[in-house]
């Protein structure tokens, strides 16, 4: 079993730069892939990003590229997002989630934490 517990989430305008974390408890994290996804309102939940269990992989949704980075310490058992050049359309709650495989879709992951909300002012 692997807790997740994120935290980092706000508000902050348009522009702007956020960094959210996600602290994992229980079975090894290094072992697992980590994602991040998000789900605004009255939509699904959508993939953000993706980090391999070293850290040498990563993937980012293309409404992310170039503005959010992934990265993870293992040591601190503990997974970012770096989110920059917020626009308002990143206004979503937040989840990390962690798996057996690096991967963008959600069912690859099998522990998810409950979220952190982040809102973008224009």
């Amino acid at each position: 079993q692997v807790q997740l517990v994120e935290s980092g989430g706000g508000l902050v305008q348009a522009g702007g730069s956020l960094r959210l974390s996600c602290a994992a408890s229980g079975r090894t994290f290094s072992r697992y892939a980590m994602g991040w996804f998000r789900q605004a309102p009255g939509k699904e939940r959508e993939f953000v990003a993706a980090i391999s269990w070293v850290g040498s992989i990563t993937y980012y949704a293309d409404s992310v590229k170039g503005r959010f980075a992934i990265s993870r310490d293992n040591a601190k058992n503990t997974v970012y997002l770096q989110m920059n050049m917020l626009k308002p359309e990143d206004t979503a709650v937040y989840y990390c989630a962690a798996g057996p495989s690096t991967a963008a879709v959600q069912n690859s992951y099998e522990y998810w934490g409950q979220g952190t909300q982040v809102t973008v002012s224009s």
